[in-house]
């Protein structure tokens, strides 16, 4: 019984992941290269696909196991938790940074186009006032843990002369072309195993 409600669910999930692929391939043919940057949820989600497929493989064990129709032993209940916190431990710092990172930059957009030598931040739709002769420095903070749910998660920080300091997170874009743009700062690159800010 539940395999015959569950397989129809599972094709239209599948069937909407291979139209919605394909809509977005054909779209990026015949789109224009950007260069203004926001927390968008394509980049959000292709940051949180692997932490939620994680948690969504562990909260799935409960329901089975809770809604079986045979009786389980402690044993089975010991192994299911003990499944539940170990994907909870793989998914659950990356899903704390996505929040701090989604709370520090969600108003943030950030024009960025080297070429033209264009460098701007807005903070809710107004312009940061500052320009690349009022740096100061540049703190680029990138994450030690290669093979974790987490690794993508980094930050630049621009401290300004006045004092401001800018944060900007890797959920606007990827940093590193921006942190080589801006080389010519003095630039301190630290790496560190998880990337709070």
């Amino acid at each position: 019984m539940k395999s015959s409600f569950f397989r129809p669910l599972l094709e239209i999930a599948v069937v909407l992941f291979v139209v919605l692929g394909a809509a977005r391939w054909l779209t990026g043919l015949f789109a224009k290269r950007t260069h203004v940057y926001r927390p968008t949820a394509a980049r959000q989600l292709r940051l949180l696909f692997w932490p939620l497929l994680a948690l969504g493989a562990g909260l799935s064990v409960l329901p089975a196991v809770a809604i079986g129709e045979q009786r389980v032993s402690g044993f089975e209940w010991g192994l299911t938790l003990g499944f539940m916190a170990f994907t909870l431990l793989l998914s659950g710092p990356a899903l704390l940074l996505h929040l701090r990172y989604w709370v520090l930059n969600q108003s943030t957009t950030l024009l960025f186009q080297p070429t033209e030598n264009r460098f701007e931040v807005y903070e809710a739709g107004q312009r940061l006032p500052f320009g690349r002769r009022d740096l100061a420095r540049v703190e680029r903070v990138s994450c030690r843990a290669r093979r974790s749910f987490w690794a993508k998660y980094d930050y630049l920080r621009l401290h300004l002369h006045d004092g401001r300091v800018i944060t900007l997170t890797s959920l606007l874009t990827e940093l590193e072309p921006l942190a080589g743009f801006l080389r010519s700062v003095p630039t301190e690159r630290r790496a560190v195993y998880w990337c709070w800010t």
